[in-house]
């Protein structure tokens, strides 16, 4: 299962040179319910809610959302062996509580402190 990050889905919604193959949107995706708030605060900051935003239904409709749960949210409350970003310990804290519940997990990601952090908490990073 991959754990589609934000960078990676916003690369894909504006078509950037480094977006994933389409093989990767055929995989199990999950991601946290974040996922859905980040995409549309960043269309709506580019005035771009009306020409992308069909292909974001879309791509949300191909990834698992997980719910900020109580357990998720404690682990963000936690140490991270990585100075993170708010919502950056948000993601991660989503990614490994999946990873403890023995759900096979790798982390895609083109920032670089996620991917810092996600391999900071022995998480395996997808290729892009």
């Amino acid at each position: 299962m991959t754990y589609v990050d934000t960078s990676v889905a916003l690369a894909e919604l504006f078509a950037e040179d480094r977006r994933p193959t389409i093989a990767f949107w055929a995989g199990a995706l999950v991601s946290s319910r974040l996922l859905e708030y980040e995409l549309w605060v960043r269309l709506h900051a580019r005035g771009a809610a009306g020409s992308h935003g069909d292909a974001a239904r879309e791509l949300l409709s191909r990834v698992a959302l997980v719910e900020l749960a109580p357990p998720v949210l404690a682990r963000a409350l936690e140490p991270f062996p990585v100075p993170l970003r708010t919502l950056d310990a948000f993601h991660l804290a989503t990614a490994h509580f999946l990873a403890q519940r023995r759900q096979p997990i790798e982390v895609a990601a083109y920032d670089g402190r996620m991917r810092s952090g996600a391999e900071a908490l022995g998480l395996r990073l997808a290729a892009l």
